[in-house]
């Protein structure tokens, strides 16, 4: 039977109910609970709560409280020309709450509060305040929403619960609220006349929630519904037995929890009916059940993470609502969860299940995405999934809805706002990408003066946070971290927004032409928080669409008198200038503002120009430019100078074929030119003009001390150690005799000295290792190795310089000839015989020592761990 078959069969005098048919689209009002109030289900905005006080009762009196605040104005009995004005009434605990909330509006704890003092009030319009407050920042909570309902399940009230029903159901991926309001309907509909409004009010669930893991008792209900309607003729007979065998045939296809229990029913079912066309039935299915069982172990596994177990509460009062909290992306707790639904979701999407029909596979991936985007309200990285699976698989409106739900609880989202922006544009709505840029820009405004108010003292250009915007170079110490980080955190502020902005101005120019990108930068330019990056982007739009670099260069000098102390905006606009070969230009700006920088700042700027005067200058003022940098500083090696007159494209022939420094990653002799990677392009800079580079190295690792080596600068410095050749194994009648030799020497023997680093014997007689401080440039002479030549093949050689260096390690050392004492000791079956005798042990041997780990030395002195 196909999946045709298992669906339920729909007639057109249906339609008033409300019910929509598996493949069509789900636009349809909810089946009605009862068949006179089906023309009462509106939206409860447009209508009036009912009032729960009857219409006949009197008007309960004022509160003590109210009356004394309607008391008339007190009279100054010295002055009876002169009144005194009454206090205001204080402001109650639930006003304060609101007032709160309306500035933060994601604070799970205050809603707690709003809707525990709303509810111990008895008051129902608060109570409809407060819950219609609660579900506008945390929409499609479903505990929220069945409390909301809870109110209004009384008689004279149940047209406001249907019309919440209505609004609540379509969009909510919950089991519990689907359950909740099936609850409702067989209540409604307890009359047997109307048991056909209950089936189809099953069917319209197991539609939305059906492929859900805990739907199990959703379809158990259902089973047992169908199983206890009666019959009159064999038709009706026969007719009910179909419809069960559709219900079991379609549950034991779903992953669900209770899935062995119904596949075990359905055998009884079609045993107990006929046992010769049993077998032919459940084969049919055996298939899709093993899938299911076999995908429900992979599905706890995912969901076990994602959704953990409610923690015990010892409170006997109402239980707290479950909502997100806003929290950093940088923190490890929420990239490890983000981190598990994204493996959950891309998983989902691989359809595990093999589900051919098109519409329900769409179905359960889209109340997938629905759970994932309720529990990661706050990740944005979820909500762009969700758009770009949506995107493809279902209507642009779907897709669109996910995304405007993303912004409103990210706002300050760059992935959700660009994405939205460039919907918007493929669209051709240039008004809605306005609008939706300059409400992005004053989001990011006021997260930049939350950020100022934070910075103590004032900014100046010798902090790490210059007053343009620029983050500079600061001595590594701690106190100067700490109190720079306000700043730091507002630089980045300061540049995130400028990406803003340069995105506008692409947009601009993209959909309506140059003349209104030109007016996004003026209004840019008037932005106090305005950083050097949108002067760029601004004259390298104008150069590559209008070759005017005239229009540029001014560009680049007006943003000149408001960042000339950043030495990163100097430096891109120097290299422009070089780059449209504008000699007297680019050389007037070096000379004027080279004076202007601490040397330390200015170094990268005589990086560049020093680069510049190699490549394409003459030998005289590539010598006095040198002779320039040797009195701003004096402590860089001439070689080094000289050297990288001669790099080009990173190749650096002298270190390698002279120095003997050779690159991360070769292997062997040099016979050539090799190329270096990128992070050695950024070292050659800092060898090459000194050791007061801009890009620092980190500072050492706590794992230096053990190892003597520093492993941040083992990566890119100094060639590898050439690997010792391993030793030909003794002959079998030898290796006894040596190995009791080798015991009985380390017993005798004192343990060796362990060289300390920078003492006089360190690293005599062996090159220097990787990452050691002296460098290959600092040696005094050639340093000769008097070990044999290694004789490992290529490309083992190729993987084993890969490896990080065996001082590194610090794990447990074992022993190889306690291991093999270990094998040779080890009892083996023998199925056809006795077992094989245990070797003696070796005379005068110590016993293994299987202790605690104790470091490098085998513990003589060492630390324990």
């Amino acid at each position: 039977m196909g999946m045709d078959d298992m669906q339920p069969e729909y007639q057109d005098d249906q339609v008033a109910s409300g019910l929509p048919a598996p493949d069509v689209e789900y636009e349809q009002t909810l089946p009605p609970t009862t068949e006179l109030k089906t023309e009462e289900l509106q939206d409860p905005l447009n209508q009036s709560v009912v009032d729960p006080q009857p219409s006949g009762s009197q008007e309960e009196p004022p509160s003590q409280l109210q009356q004394e605040h309607a008391q008339p104005e007190v009279i100054n009995q010295e002055s009876p020309d002169v009144a005194v004005e009454a206090e205001p009434p204080p402001v109650s605990e639930y006003e304060s709450l609101q007032a709160h909330l309306a500035q933060n509006r994601f604070d799970p704890g205050s809603w707690n509060k709003l809707i525990e003092l709303a509810e111990q009030s008895g008051d129902l319009p608060k109570v409809k305040e407060a819950y219609e407050s609660l579900l506008q920042a945390y929409p499609n909570t479903a505990e929220a929403q069945i409390a909301y309902l809870e109110h209004y399940l009384h008689p004279g009230l149940f047209p406001t619960a249907e019309s919440l029903f209505n609004r609540f159901l379509r969009p909510s991926p919950s089991v519990r609220l689907w359950k909740f309001y099936l609850t409702y309907v067989r209540r409604m509909n307890a009359d047997p006349s109307t048991r056909e409004m209950v089936s189809k009010a099953y069917d319209f669930a197991l539609l939305y929630i059906g492929q859900d893991k805990d739907s199990g008792e959703i379809w158990r209900e259902y089973i047992d519904f169908v199983k206890a309607g009666e019959t009159h003729t064999t038709w009706e007979e026969q007719q009910k037995m179909d419809a069960l065998r559709r219900i079991y045939q379609r549950a034991v296809q779903i992953p669900l929890e209770i899935l062995e229990q119904l596949w075990s029913e359905y055998n009884a079912f079609e045993v107990g009916l006929n046992k010769i066309t049993a077998r032919k039935f459940i084969q049919d299915q055996s298939k899709a059940y093993m899938t299911a069982k076999e995908v429900l172990k992979q599905l706890r596994s995912h969901l076990a993470i994602l959704f953990p177990p409610p923690a015990h509460s010892n409170t006997t009062g109402r239980k707290p609502l479950n909502l997100p909290e806003p929290t950093s992306p940088h923190s490890e707790g929420h990239r490890m969860l983000a981190k598990s639904w994204r493996a959950y979701l891309q998983w989902e999407e691989k359809n595990p299940l093999d589900i051919e029909d098109k519409p329900l596979l769409t179905a359960r991936l889209l109340a997938t995405y629905k759970k994932a985007v309720i529990r990661m309200r706050f990740n944005p990285e979820t909500w762009f999934m969700a758009y770009m699976w949506t995107e493809k698989h279902t209507k642009p409106e779907e897709s669109m809805s996910f995304l405007k739900a993303g912004l409103e609880a990210n706002p300050a989202s760059f992935l959700l706002n660009f994405a939205y922006a460039e919907a918007q544009e493929n669209a051709k709505n240039h008004a809605e990408v306005h609008t939706m840029f300059t409400k992005f820009i004053e989001v990011l405004h006021s997260e930049i003066e939350k950020v100022e108010k934070t910075v103590e003292k004032p900014v100046t250009t010798e902090a790490s946070f210059a007053s343009n915007g620029s983050v500079a170079t600061q001595p590594s110490t701690s106190s100067s971290l700490s109190s720079t980080s306000p700043q730091r955190e507002l630089a980045r502020r300061r540049t995130e927004l400028g990406i803003a902005w340069i995105a506008y101005m692409r947009f601009a120019r993209r959909a309506e032409g140059l003349k209104p990108a030109r007016n996004v930068f003026g209004k840019a330019r008037k932005d106090k928080w305005i950083s050097w990056e949108i002067y760029e982007a601004a004259a390298s739009m104008e150069y590559h669409f209008t070759k005017a670099t005239d229009v540029a260069t001014r560009i680049y000098e007006t943003g000149l008198k408001q960042f000339g102390e950043d030495a990163e905006y100097v430096i891109r606009y120097l290299k422009f200038l070089i780059s449209i070969n504008d000699e007297n230009n680019a050389r007037a700006l070096f000379e004027r503002i080279v004076g202007t920088f601490s040397p330390d700042k200015a170094r990268p700027i005589w990086e560049t120009w020093a680069n510049y005067e190699y490549n394409f200058g003459d030998l005289a003022a590539a010598d006095k430019l040198e002779k320039r940098i040797a009195e701003v500083y004096p402590d860089d090696l001439p070689m080094r100078r000289f050297a990288q007159r001669h790099v080009y494209s990173n190749h650096d022939a002298i270190a390698i074929r002279d120095l003997g420094w050779m690159p991360a990653g070769s292997s062997g002799s040099s016979n050539g030119l090799l190329k270096l990677d990128n992070g050695l392009a950024s070292m050659n800079s800092s060898v090459f003009l000194g050791g007061n580079a801009v890009q620092k190295r980190p500072a050492a690792s706590p794992e230096r001390g053990r190892s003597g080596v520093d492993r941040s600068a083992s990566q890119d410095m100094g060639p590898p150690p050439p690997k010792r050749a391993r030793e030909l194994s003794p002959p079998p009648r030898d290796r006894d005799r040596d190995r009791r030799d080798r015991d009985r020497d380390r017993r005798d023997m004192p343990p060796p000295a362990r060289r300390r680093y920078g003492s006089p014997d360190w690293g005599r007689g062996s090159p220097p290792r990787r990452g050691d401080p002296r460098g290959d440039w600092d040696r005094d002479g050639p340093v000769h190795d008097d070990r044999a030549p290694s004789t490992i093949p290529a490309a083992p050689s190729f993987f084993l310089d890969q490896l990080p260096p065996a001082t590194t390690f610090d794990g447990p050392v074992f022993r190889v000839d306690d291991l093999m004492q270990v094998f040779r000791n080890a009892t083996i079956s023998n199925p056809g015989g006795p077992p094989r005798p245990r070797s003696p042990p070796p005379r005068g041997r110590p016993p293994p020592d299987y202790g605690p780990y104790q470091g490098p030395g085998g513990g003589r002195g060492g630390r324990r761990y």
